[in-house]
């Protein structure tokens, strides 16, 4: 027998796996500033592009959620 949540509780937990996705993009995008300073420019920039392209991912699951439940 499933279990249903109420939306509250989904939220909820939508917002835990959400903020994980912004801290892991900023944490790359941060340590490419990092490698920007102590290795070549190249290094970095491959770095922050990383960390933009999980960005974009947590930018596509928002919308797609908020599209869901509205």
């Amino acid at each position: 027998m499933k279990k249903r949540l109420t939306a509250t509780e989904e939220f909820e937990i939508m917002k835990l796996v959400l903020d994980k996705f912004l801290w892991l993009g900023f944490i790359i995008m941060a340590f490419g500033l990092y490698k920007m300073y102590t290795a070549t420019m190249q290094e970095g920039i491959t770095f922050i592009a990383a960390g933009a392209i999980v960005l974009v991912i947590f930018l596509w699951l928002i919308v797609k959620e908020f599209e869901v439940l509205k």
